[in-house]
């Protein structure tokens, strides 16, 4: 049985969420989603590891019937870059606020290539039984570290909601990427403090982004108040990858 059902040349938009956030961080894009005719899947993406969390998404798109367009933030960026599309109906990747890696980088050393990431200064960690170690981001630093240009009472929940990342995935190698054969798009905020906006500037050239939206002032969680806008890239990417 299929997870979901679309019209013919409907594309099912999977979004996959990164470290400290879940899936109902993309709220506001389903509901725009949904009014279009789009169907949606937000994974709940483990956050254990780059080819763990990878051959999970994989088994959800074999779920999933017809075209499929990857939508992934921050970490889940390595997740989509890495999920194995051979087999599967995956026609484009869109990139928020997320890392696009080569074979051989990990999240760690893309968010430290270029100065600005605050990022560690805001972890606590959680030490595990079997020794190792979940990163939370400490409440108290969450609003402006992470969801800046959203409401101190939105951020205030989505503090307590988060979900820990195994901090080995932060220091995983990517396989060969997925942007090497699929057409990509990218949307990140010019303030955000956990991947440097030279980062994204630089990982969005390096895939050759079809369109790139950077947004004054954003922050890492930029598509929260900025939605419309990547539901805007959303439709440009199934337009341009899906036919009708």
């Amino acid at each position: 049985m299929s997870i979901t059902t679309a019209r013919p040349g409907t594309p099912t938009v999977v979004l996959v969420h990164g470290a400290f956030a879940e899936s109902a961080s993309w709220a506001g894009v389903i509901a725009a989603l949904v009014d279009d005719g789009y169907p949606a899947v937000a994974v709940a993406n483990p956050l254990r590891g780059v080819r763990h969390d990878a051959d999970y998404l994989r088994a959800v798109l074999t779920g999933i019937d017809g075209p499929v367009l990857l939508v992934g933030h921050s970490y889940g960026g390595m997740v989509i870059s890495n999920v194995p599309v051979a087999g599967t109906d995956v026609t484009a990747l869109v990139y928020v606020g997320a890392f696009a890696p080569l074979a051989g980088e990990s999240a760690a050393d893309l968010a430290g290539r270029f100065p600005g990431s605050t990022l560690g200064d805001t972890l606590a960690p959680v030490t595990l039984p079997d020794g190792a170690t979940d990163l939370y981001i400490r409440q108290d630093r969450y609003h402006r570290q992470f969801a800046a240009d959203s409401t101190a009472a939105q951020a205030a929940v989505m503090a307590v909601t988060q979900r820990p990342i195994a901090e080995a995935a932060l220091g995983e190698p990517s396989g060969e990427p997925a942007w090497r054969s699929l057409p990509s798009w990218f949307l990140f905020g010019s303030e955000d403090l956990n991947i440097p906006v030279a980062a994204h500037r630089f990982m969005a050239e390096r895939a050759g982004s079809r369109r790139t939206v950077e947004v004054p002032g954003g922050s890492h969680t930029v598509a929260i108040p900025e939605a419309g806008m990547l539901v805007d890239l959303i439709r440009e990417a199934a337009g341009a990858t899906t036919t009708p």
